[in-house]
């Protein structure tokens, strides 16, 4: 499983329910995972913003949040004036799993379309398939 070896990258997990962020986190930090919670799209936002270039590895969206949604924060992340911004992975998470609402993800910009409750070994398959290629 090392091509499933998320331990060192950097993960903006984006959650507005408590409970969902806590067990996410503690997943993920488990997994060597080093995580910046931001509990709706416009902390999202402002996180990646505010951070370096190329920081973040990938996003984890939730994608129904107050303030403003994933699919919003999404296609502002996406509309930033830096490179990382076109091409960083953003997954979508969510327990609505129909084809309409995978259309939708992509359609704000969003790489992948994860079903709740999270299966942290299909996350941890599915960040490694696009992060491997940074790791050394």
């Amino acid at each position: 499983m090392e091509a499933c070896d998320i331990s060192g990258i950097h993960i903006l997990l984006v959650e507005d329910n408590d409970l969902n962020i806590e067990i996410a986190e503690t997943f993920l930090t488990d997994a060597g995972a080093i995580v910046t919670k931001a509990h709706n799209g416009q902390q999202a936002v402002y996180a990646f913003s505010e951070n370096p270039t190329d920081y973040f590895d990938v996003i984890l969206m939730d994608v129904m949040m107050p303030v403003m949604d994933g699919y919003e924060a999404t296609k502002r992340i996406r509309s930033l004036d830096r490179p990382d911004a076109k091409n960083i992975p953003i997954f979508a998470m969510t327990a609505n799993a129909f084809a309409e609402d995978v259309e939708e993800s992509r359609k704000a910009g969003m790489n992948e379309h994860i079903s709740k409750p999270l299966d942290i070994g299909k996350v941890k398959a599915t960040i490694a398939r696009y992060i491997n290629h940074k790791k050394i």
